[in-house]
């Protein structure tokens, strides 16, 4: 018994294995949009989220890390008895902080994208070679690359000048943060 691959190298036919033609095979893909293709094939143009809107975004993910930060762990501290008020970089508290405030950037970003911040002010973060964020884009986004932003403050200045509004992080992992249709 012939598959239909077969059949159809035998008898010259394009069909695909669904018995669809070329036309009709090229009418389907059109019609299936996967999401790594959605941002490439959107209707509307592609609007780069600029400075103030990105850092209006921050402030509000700093307002939820430090929500989290204040439910979670500072009532596991107290029940634990370990100091709240020491204020080093190798604080308890300055280590869970951080664990917690990174956390929360590379999670969000890698499941979803966005952040909380940018889901409210309609952001999102895209590779700009419409593939999935990678678990080492995320990483180095929002760990190392927010680190050397954050330590050379001209790395989150440069968003208002560059034409797809890249911070140094985003230069590093070939992403930018974009304005989503809601």
């Amino acid at each position: 018994m012939e598959t239909i691959e077969h059949q159809n190298e035998r008898n010259g036919s394009k069909e695909s294995p669904l018995n669809l033609t070329d036309n009709q095979s090229e009418a389907l893909d059109a019609v299936v949009l996967t999401p790594e293709r959605a941002v490439v094939e959107q209707n509307w143009p592609i609007r780069y989220a600029g400075f103030w809107m990105r850092f209006w975004a921050y402030l509000l993910d700093l307002i939820v890390v430090g929500s989290i930060e204040r439910i979670l762990i500072k009532p596991l501290f107290r029940v634990l008895d370990i100091s709240l008020t020491e204020f080093n970089m190798f604080a308890p508290i300055s280590i869970a902080s951080a664990v917690i405030f990174y956390l929360y950037f590379v999670l969000m970003t890698k499941y979803f994208n966005q952040t909380l911040g940018k889901m409210v002010f309609g952001l999102k973060v895209v590779d700009l070679h419409n593939d999935k964020l990678t678990w080492g884009t995320c990483l180095f986004r929002e760990w190392i690359g927010r680190f050397i932003s954050a330590t050379v403050i001209v790395g989150y200045l440069i968003v208002a000048f560059l034409p797809k509004k890249q911070g140094l992080h985003d230069l590093f992992t070939d992403t930018t943060v974009i304005h989503v249709e809601r």
